[in-house]
């Protein structure tokens, strides 16, 4: 009886009902499962930050890529700013993490179009402590991982820029990290970019005198005007090289 008087209603016979019915269900499951299709790919590419965003090239200017941690996550859209119709500045699109993690990453990070310059660091979570009490990369290890990723990086023949690991400060820090680690790992990247012949931009040197200042309250990370000071270091390094012959 329902079907009939809805049939009445309409004015339409109930196969005829039926139809209609169907055909606006299955119109409604598709828009459904297109929106739900579409969401992923909406999701993902809003998950990607300005700094990790991919850059269009301008025809003529020398290509330089940024490999690095969430130090130079911070500092990239600066030295972009900064080297703006001078290079078409790229970086990694995530956090560059420990030496084990630039393993994995570093061909897919390089990609196949070739690279006038390479501004590259690892070791703030190299030096991480982990609940075993140990490193996340000991640091024999890092400078094991460090060379072979330097073998990979050469092969790319751009001008290579080693930038040393910034201060760590001292009191506790989540992920724990020791205060003067980053001295040691220091050391052991140096002698590596040494006997490699590869530039060293100091940017611990650099900050340390301003670091208190700059720094986030209990944390290895920085203020904008932090980021911004280290992207004049890192603009200045890497314009330097485009340079050189």
């Amino acid at each position: 009886m329902r079907w009939n008087s809805l049939s009445a209603l309409i004015g339409l016979p109930i196969f005829g009902l039926g139809v209609v019915l169907s055909i606006f269900d299955g119109n409604v499951t598709k828009a459904q499962d297109t929106a739900t299709k579409a969401k992923p790919k909406a999701a993902a590419s809003k998950a990607l930050s300005k700094e990790l965003q991919p850059v269009k090239d301008v025809p003529g200017l020398p290509r330089v890529l940024i490999i690095g941690d969430s130090i130079s996550i911070g500092y990239t859209l600066p030295t972009r700013t900064l080297l703006k119709d001078k290079a078409n500045v790229h970086r990694i699109p995530t956090n560059g993490g420990p030496t084990i993690r630039g393993l994995a990453s570093i061909d897919a990070w390089l990609g196949k179009e070739p690279w006038d310059v390479i501004h590259f660091n690892w070791g703030i979570h190299d030096l991480r402590h982990e609940s075993n009490g140990k490193r996340q990369v000991e640091p024999s290890d890092y400078e094991a991982n460090l060379r072979t990723l330097v073998a990979r990086l050469k092969e790319t023949r751009a001008k290579l820029i080693w930038a040393s690991i910034t201060p760590i400060p001292k009191g506790k820090l989540n992920p724990d990290r020791t205060f003067g680690d980053e001295v040691e790992y220091n050391a052991i990247a140096a002698k590596v970019m040494q006997e490699n012949s590869i530039d060293i931009n100091d940017l611990h040197g650099y900050i340390r005198p301003r670091f208190e200042e700059l720094q986030r309250p209990n944390d290895l990370h920085y203020q904008p005007e932090g980021s911004e000071y280290l992207a004049k270091k890192v603009a200045q390094a890497i314009e330097t090289a485009l340079k050189k012959p």
